[in-house]
């Protein structure tokens, strides 16, 4: 490498090194090219995952841990993307996963396409900042579209019928739709236990999801209560109490050890069982003072001994430990009890209520887990899964967190519009007729939003294994003969393409989200002309996986 010495003042030598071979600069045209040719890239990985046809994608980590997924959020979020403008894809994909909860590989497809179509534009002369501004005129227009073509759904507790269709929706193109309608209802009655319909809001820290390996998929059930991975601290402690009144105590069983530096000499046996009387005495007045309270289970954030569990199993107090944070507040939560410091501090009116807490064993493996129901406050739930293996756990604890977004977005905002690329086709339609009344050079931006925006119903088409091109002309043609926007790809061939029929719905929320995000991320990649420093990675392909 070619250097050359320099002096600092105070006649130093130190060699200054010429690196400018290994670095790059972008500018202009040839940024665009890198960053739109990125993002391409990662928009492509995604569009064969593309609805309830799509293929899975299996990511090996660094451990060679292995992750199956069509879930578009996942799959970015384990890829070793490097190139910086597929890391901005890796964030949109994110943002919509944590605002709205579904539709992460479609706002991925989307914002990939409008880039795709912004570099003919390009190509074509046309400035990146009249690009953005057509966009965004075209998003306008299909957010006023979208409005218009929208319908509402009410939501009503009693009849959960048309939110299990909508849950199903989502699950279609999921793992778990060998058992598509049981997941769809479990989803629902899970949001419905914890839905608030005054306030129009769903506190999801109420709804717990946990997995057990072993089982079928089938053998899934909604808990109304709280379900920890733990069991009795002793194998002879009951395996059922009925009426519980629990402790709930972050402050272990063990007697008090000294907080300073002064160590403790056993110098005689005398002094041995001195210590030996002074535990035991800490251990009873530890379980008295759990027993004046009225309590009849312990659950323990810490661990005790041999020792205490042995005495706590003498004076019959069942107890279960190394209970987590996270847990320890959802008892607390579900139960009404109050989380307790010390022992001294407990007292009746802090202890949890719940009708059963009992054990439940797993086939062979000898696994136990904790089932605390008919809880104080009802209101929380646990979604317990099984599987056959790790990844499947996985992916329908993914599954179900798409659903149950689902269903919160439909409680916050009752408006749904239809799937299969139906919305999609209607408001390309809408954005290329707004485009013929617009005389500036934002027009051809405008048509190319449109044909962007059929990018959808194309992967939707290709993934089903029908002719993309023929069936998205037939649908175009068709609603605008017909004036119906419910018209879209008929994915699993049945015989209809009205997703009304077919009940492929999509909440008006998630729709707009994805337009928005797709729109103002493409946005910024166009106002980017110029990419200094960095190694050879920012120019040409991207560097990914």
């Amino acid at each position: 490498m070619a250097g050359s010495l320099a002096f600092d003042e105070y006649g130093r030598p130190f060699i200054i090194v010429r690196d400018q071979d290994r670095k790059s600069r972008l500018t202009g045209i040839e940024a665009h090219k890198s960053h739109i040719l990125a993002a391409k890239t990662v928009a492509g990985v995604l569009k064969s995952s593309l609805g309830p046809k799509g293929l899975d994608k299996m990511m090996v980590g660094p451990d060679g841990d292995v992750t199956i997924t069509n879930d578009g959020a996942t799959i970015l979020k384990q890829m070793d993307v490097e190139h910086q403008i597929a890391k901005l894809m890796v964030q949109l994909s994110q943002s919509q996963d944590d605002e709205i909860g579904d539709g992460t590989t479609g706002v991925v497809v989307l914002a990939g396409a409008l880039l795709e179509h912004a570099e003919k534009l390009l190509d074509r002369g046309i400035h990146p900042i009249r690009i953005a501004d057509g966009y965004e005129m075209a998003a306008k227009v299909a957010f006023e579209h979208l409005d218009t073509i929208s319908e509402q759904f009410k939501t009503d507790p009693k009849n959960k019928e048309p939110l299990i269709q909508l849950a199903m929706t989502t699950l279609g193109s999921k793992i778990v739709n060998r058992c598509h309608r049981q997941m769809a209802e479990i989803a629902v009655d899970a949001i419905l236990a914890v839905a608030d319909f005054d306030t129009k809001d769903v506190n999801f820290e109420l709804i717990k999801v946990e997995g057990k390996v072993g089982g079928k998929m089938e053998d899934t059930m909604l808990v109304k209560g709280v379900i920890v991975d733990k069991d009795f601290s002793h194998p002879q402690m009951p395996k059922e109490v009925k009426d519980a009144k629990m402790a709930i105590l972050t402050c272990p069983f063990e007697p008090p050890k000294p907080k300073t530096k002064h160590g403790l000499e056993v110098k005689s046996v005398e002094d041995y069982h001195k210590l030996r009387e002074y535990e035991v005495q800490k251990f009873n007045t530890m379980v008295q003072q759990v027993k004046d309270a009225g309590a009849n289970l312990v659950i323990c954030q810490w661990g005790f001994d041999d020792e205490a569990n042995h005495l706590l199993l003498q004076r019959k107090l069942p107890a279960v430990r190394w209970v987590g944070g996270p847990e320890i507040e959802l008892i607390a939560i579900a139960t009404g009890g109050r989380i307790v410091p010390r022992f001294e501090e407990l007292t009746k009116e802090k202890l949890g209520h719940a009708g059963i807490v009992r054990e439940l064993d797993f086939g062979t493996t000898k696994d136990k887990m904790l089932v605390i129901e008919q809880c104080a406050n009802s209101k929380a739930v646990t979604i317990f899964l099984r599987g056959g293996n790790k990844m499947i756990i996985e992916e329908g604890k993914r599954s179900i967190h798409d659903a149950l977004c689902v269903i919160r977005n439909l409680v916050t905002d009752d408006r749904i519009v239809y799937g299969g690329g139906a919305s999609e086709i209607s408001c390309s339609l809408a954005v290329s007729e707004a485009a013929n009344k617009v005389s500036t050079l934002e027009q051809y931006a405008m048509r190319s939003f449109a044909e962007a925006l059929e990018s959808i119903p194309l992967a939707l088409a290709e993934n089903s294994g029908s002719s993309p091109i023929h069936t998205l002309a037939d649908i175009k043609s068709r609603q605008l003969k017909e004036k119906n926007p419910r018209l879209g790809i008929d994915c699993l061939f049945k015989d209809t393409n009205d997703m009304k029929e077919q009940h492929v719905i999509e909440t008006l929320s998630s729709k707009r989200a994805q337009i928005m995000l797709a729109v103002q991320l493409t946005k910024m990649i166009l106002k980017i002309d110029d990419v200094r420093g960095g190694e050879q990675q920012m120019g040409g392909y991207p560097g990914m996986m």
